[in-house]
Order: structure tokens, then sequence, then C-alpha cells
């Protein structure tokens, strides 16, 4: 072994535990520690787990782990429920105020990176992120899953996601133009009216290549609509649509909407399948004649 390069490596975790405040007791200026803003992190983004999973998702050692689910269990911010499969494997979630310390943590969390990377540019934002997706991607054993990194919309995405999509749906299902045109429009609507308390857009990359691409906007009258989600073939497998639709789900939860709602097209097999696992329900289908083609147009809502 390299004593040099062990030297550098050890540099970096401290410097980096330092940056992220990790270190600290109290996690990002927040009451949780960086252990339990972990935990948090992990219920929110699974919905019900057992206590083994969530020591294998954390890497830490289940006594302790066990403490920490103990603590809060007792400040009502987890639940804990028999298994659906197996009654003697207990599930835990976050309960409503387990919801909002989560997001409390979260919005710190977010915060704490936005001040972090404040006085970069955004050539040295770019550089810096795709050296954090190296680390990872090797450091995971070559997980591509894990090199994935969801990041709100920058200037010009929009308009990738509208081209890239068009040209897929062109390509797979023979859709002409006039599917183009309502992307387009859709997209543009987006950007006009885009506020960042009801609507957001995550765009999946992999080693700085956008692989993929959701849309979430107010509908009215409590109901977010879900718009544009696509994922790029060469990263389908790698559960980047999951991601996607869980984060908006996530974000609907937070933001307090009732429902979120969607459109999509019968023939969009892989789409519809996400949205079932992701507990979406059905609630209308109707034959129509668009994008050059005779479809089945099908409503899909998530009551929240």
């Amino acid at each position: 072994m390299d004593e040099t390069q062990i030297a550098e490596i050890r540099r970096f975790n401290r410097a980096f535990a330092r940056w992220l405040g990790l270190f600290d007791e109290h996690y990002s200026k927040t009451e949780r520690s960086p252990a339990e803003s972990r935990l948090f992190y992990e219920l929110s983004k699974a919905g019900h787990s057992s206590g083994a999973d969530l020591a294998r998702a954390m890497g830490v050692d289940p006594a302790y782990l066990s403490r920490m689910l103990q603590k809060l269990v007792a400040e009502g911010l987890v639940s804990v429920s028999p298994g659906v499969a197996d009654r003697r494997r207990s599930q835990l979630a976050l309960t409503s105020d387990g919801d909002k310390a989560a997001a409390k943590v979260e919005a710190a969390a977010d915060r704490a990176i936005a001040d972090l990377i404040a006085p970069l540019s955004q050539t040295e934002r770019r550089e810096l992120v795709s050296a954090m997706q190296t680390i990872a991607r090797i450091l995971d054993g070559g997980d591509q899953a894990a090199s994935i990194v969801l990041r709100p919309h920058h200037i010009g995405d929009v308009a990738h996601v509208v081209a890239r999509q068009s040209r897929l749906y062109a390509d797979e299902f023979g859709w002409d133009g006039s599917y183009e045109a309502l992307a387009a429009e859709i997209g543009g609507k987006f950007l006009e009216a885009f506020d960042p308390a009801t609507d957001s857009c995550w765009i999946a990359e992999r080693d700085g290549r956008v692989i993929g691409s959701v849309f979430v906007v107010d509908a009215g009258q409590g109901v977010a609509q879900l718009r544009l989600l696509y994922v790029e073939p060469e990263a389908r497998g790698l559960g980047v649509g999951k991601l996607l639709v869980d984060q908006v789900v996530r974000f609907a939860r937070e933001k307090r909407y009732g429902k979120v709602r969607l459109w999509t097209q019968a023939s969009l097999v892989a789409a519809r399948k996400l949205y079932a696992a992701a507990g979406f329900v059905l609630t209308e289908s109707k034959p129509h004649r668009s994008f050059g083609k005779d479809l089945v147009g099908e409503y899909w809502e998530l009551k929240l």
C-alpha cells in the first residue's frame, strides 16, 4: 500500500467531515446528530423499513441503531407496526411529526451545503460535483446506481429535456412533432410560472451526463401534477425512474399537497409500472388521437 495515498485519503476525510460539520454534536445547526439526520433521510426515502434494512443502508451497528430508534419512538417521531408479509418483523416509519422533523433537517442540510458552495463559480461547482461522483462510483465498487445524482434544473435543461424526450418518443413509439410542441409548451409554462414553493424539477445525472428528469407543478386545489418524466435508454434498469417519482411524492408531501396527479398513455408500460409501484391508482382511461397515433390516455392519482 502507498503510504502517501493513505495519508491523502485520510486528510481528505478529515477535511470533508469538517466541511459538512460531522464533528458537531448537532447536524447543520439542528437539534439532531448526524446519525439521526441520516436515519430521518433513510426512513423518508423508504417510507417503511425494518431495523435490519436500515442498519444495512446506513452501515451502522444494529445495537446502535436500536438505541437511536428507541429515542425517536419515545419522541413520537417514528412509529413501529407489525410487518405485512411477516408480522414478527416490525416495520418502522416516520409519523407526521417525524415527517416535519425530517423536512426541517433536510432543509437545514441543504442550506449548509448552499452556504458551503456559495463562494464557488458555476464551473467550480460542476467540477466539485463531478469529482464527488467519481469518488462515489469508485468506492461503491462500480455500482452504477450509486453514481446517480438528482439536481435542480439549470439554464438550458428544460430545452434539453423537451428535445431528448421528443426524440426518444419519436424513435420508440413513432410519435410525430406535435408531441414536441406539447412538451415545449409544458416546459415553457413551467419556466414562466416557476415558484420554488410549489413547483420543482429534478435532473438525473451520471458522470455529468443527463440521464432523466421529472417536473412537478401546482395544478390548483391542493393537487400537484407530475410532468415530463423520462429516462435515457442507457440508464434504464438502474432505478432512475423510481428515484424521480419518489422525489416528486416526497416533495408533494413536504409542500402539503393532498394529491399527486398525472396523465400518461397506456402504451408507456414502463412508466405505468413505476406509477403503480409508487401507489398511484388509475382513475380514468380514454381513447384519443394524438401525436400521429391512436392512443389510450390515462389519468393516475396518488392521495397523500
